[in-house]
């Protein structure tokens, strides 16, 4: 007979307690002793304990030809084989590599041979078998971009020998979708990667598993480096590495990046199966990878806008940092369009113009030119530039902030640079609109010039011929698109959550100064401080030498 097991007598498993098997000894009817619960229990805990202490001290290999579809079956079934610990949940059967989006291969971490008596033969990855793969493929690798949290998967020797270039960008797992630093610094190194190499050389983006850190870094490539909508970015990843960004806060985040409604066709795909076995929480949804060397990580945020409930300044930080090397090739190229020479401090002084104050030794000047007048706004100097990869605010400091914004060239043809300005640079004002009937408070970037459009410098022309240009190459495009979209079935474009507004400001003859000041400017919806006086037919920088601003409190003229 099979002895009863009284469950409320048994005592409690140990930690190494088998939980896959079940030992459970049959006895006779004839026999005078029959083992209670308790005692049958002990016995089995005492035998596992003693088979335990066999096992570990046999220092034979143990290979296994078959490997369980779910590798967390496989390592707790092994123990004196394989440490789960080690080794990413669900690694084991995740598809090693996607197929090439352009020069970008999408791959899961190689695991350095360190974790080879972690992982059965059939299964390993590590990068001398990437090499292998990619050189029987035709491909050579270049540079290799690891977006892991942890520096324990492997070490970068056999990259050094082949010569390929290892860049380290840590992005936290858990949830957390890479942070906009970050993503500058992937779009950066794959763009310079790509335009500095001689011959054909590829990029291997890892994170852990290849999906959805690794999906979301390419994502954002493709949406700065071609002209395409984010449903058609993930589509391509998706199909170059099914089943693609399988966790919906990633899917969400990038629509509201890019101020994109998310079509109600999109469908976050459901986890994929080797994922699902050994990563799944209470509601069945996937865990975050747990590569995290500082256990930090929290829920996704989603992108800022300009809606916020939260008081507006001008002091405000505004848009992204980017890499140094990015910064440095901007001033340089702001310098070469304005036509300056480098000087003592290089590229470290702010180019854009300034006024000078107006004063009764200047006044004359008034008189012998030919001005206009527009009012001085209490609001922050920036100057902008417009590249195709994004738009970036240049402070006092010279520093330049990438901003999520839309700029669609005049004339789109095919081609990426004809489909959006690139290298267009301006020169403004942020300001702080309040809304007279609600109240609410907006941004806005007051454009006054333009001193370079798709990489051809402007400075020389006169200030007038700028001044309309500014309208019809930046305006009336943004205009024209966003009514366009406003007016379609499906807009799936928002310019509303854009971070600011923009406009171009008005300038107007010297003579209507009077009604600048008593009917235009009480009107405005943020504050102004004074006037200012540009003169109409000269270059940018003569112009300026000769430019003025006028303040003034209430209705009286201070010099």
């Amino acid at each position: 007979m099979i002895a009863g097991m009284d469950l409320n007598a048994s005592p409690v498993p140990e930690d190494d307690e088998e939980i896959y098997e079940r030992h459970i000894e049959h006895y006779s009817a004839q026999e005078e002793h029959v083992e209670s619960a308790v005692e049958i229990s002990r016995r089995e805990r005492e035998e596992r304990r003693k088979r335990l202490r066999r096992d570990r001290s046999d220092d034979r290999p143990v290979h296994v030809s078959q490997p369980p579809v779910y590798d967390h079956f496989y390592q707790n079934r092994n123990p004196r084989s394989y440490d789960k610990s080690r080794i990413p949940p669900g690694w084991l059967d995740c598809p090693s590599v996607g197929q090439e989006i352009g020069c970008i291969i999408p791959s899961k971490v190689p695991l350095g041979e360190s974790y080879n008596d972690c992982v059965p033969p059939g299964k390993r990855y590590s990068f001398k078998q990437v090499i292998h793969q990619q050189r029987v493929l035709g491909r050579k690798l270049g540079l290799v971009i690891d977006l892991t949290n942890t520096s324990r998967y492997y070490q970068t020797t056999d990259l050094k020998r082949e010569g390929i270039k290892h860049v380290k960008i840590q992005c936290k797992g858990r949830d957390s979708v890479p942070e906009n630093v970050a993503v500058n610094t992937f779009v950066y190194e794959v763009s310079q990667f790509l335009l500095r190499q001689k011959s054909k050389k590829y990029i291997l983006v890892h994170c852990t598993h290849g999906h959805n850190r690794t999906g979301d870094m390419i994502i954002h490539y493709l949406m700065r480096s071609q002209s395409m909508s984010v449903t058609q970015a993930i589509k391509i990843f998706n199909e170059a590495r099914p089943p693609g960004i399988y966790k919906p806060d990633y899917i969400d985040a990038l629509y509201a990046f890019y101020h994109e409604r998310r079509p109600e066709m999109v469908i976050c795909p459901s986890t994929p199966e080797w994922k699902r076995s050994s990563d799944l929480d209470l509601n069945g949804d996937a865990v975050a990878d747990d590569d995290d060397d500082d256990g930090g990580g929290g829920p996704a945020a989603l992108p800022e806008n300009h809606e916020t409930d939260a008081v507006l300044t001008n002091d405000d930080i505004l848009g992204d940092e980017i890499p140094r090397d990015q910064l440095e090739s901007m001033r340089s190229f702001c310098y070469q369009t304005l036509k300056l020479n480098l000087g003592v401090r290089g590229h470290a002084q702010f180019p854009g113009s300034h006024p000078v104050s107006l004063n009764r030794d200047n006044l004359q000047l008034l008189r012998q030119r030919y001005y206009y007048a527009t009012w001085k706004a209490d609001g922050t100097r920036y100057m902008m530039l417009i590249t195709v990869d994004g738009c970036y605010l240049i402070d006092r400091s010279f520093n330049f902030r990438r901003v999520q914004m839309r700029f669609p060239a005049r004339h789109p043809n095919e081609g990426i640079g004809e489909r959006t300005h690139h290298f267009t640079l301006l020169d403004g004002e942020m300001v702080i609109d309040t809304l007279p009937d609600s109240q609410k408070q907006e941004r806005r970037y007051l454009i006054y010039d333009m001193m370079a459009i798709n990489t051809v410098s402007i400075v020389e022309r006169p200030f007038y011929e700028r001044w309309k240009m500014l309208e019809k190459e930046v305006i009336e495009p943004r205009n024209y698109e966003r009514q366009n979209i406003y007016q379609s079935r499906n807009p799936y474009y928002r310019y509303d959550l854009e971070p600011f507004r923009v406009r171009r400001k008005d300038f107007w003859l010297l003579s209507t100064v009077n009604k600048v000041l008593k009917e235009f400017i009480p009107r405005l919806s943020h504050e102004a401080d004074g006037l200012v006086f540009r003169v109409i037919g000269e270059d940018y920088w003569i112009m300026n030498l000769k430019s003025f601003s006028l303040f003034y409190f209430t209705n009286s003229l201070v010099m």
